[in-house]
């Protein structure tokens, strides 16, 4: 699911590629439209119907190509989950990244989820 996606966004931005495909899935969607939100992406669609929908996701770049992500940590495994309360939440990279959270809200970086305070699964941290 999640961890798919990352990989495949990893290995696009390893080669230098401007888009990428994944699989749909409803959770991938709403974490894309998450980087999409905070900056790390530039626009994501849905394509297809039925059996054969995918997500094109467009990777951004600067001027300079270099990609906007400059790296990607899972923090929550299958193997191992990690959640946080609101007061737990500290802050990414010393505040040049963010860590997605997935609370019952919908997805939110640590920023979001503690002005609203709220807790949730730590899904991944990326700078």
């Amino acid at each position: 699911m999640i961890y798919n996606a990352l990989s495949r966004i990893n290995n696009g931005l390893a080669r230098k590629v401007s888009r990428v495909k994944i699989p749909f899935s409803k959770a991938d969607m709403a974490m894309l439209e998450a980087l999409v939100k905070y900056g790390y992406v530039a626009s994501v669609e849905r394509k297809g119907r039925g059996v054969k929908r995918i997500i094109d996701v467009n990777l951004k770049y600067n001027e300079d190509g270099r990609s906007a992500i400059k790296g990607i940590k899972l923090v929550s495994r299958p193997s191992r989950r990690v959640y946080m309360g609101y007061r737990d939440i500290k802050p990414s990279r010393r505040g040049r990244g963010r860590y997605i959270i997935s609370t019952p809200v919908g997805l939110k970086s640590n920023h979001d989820a503690r002005r609203e305070k709220l807790g949730g699964e730590v899904l991944f941290e990326i700078w």
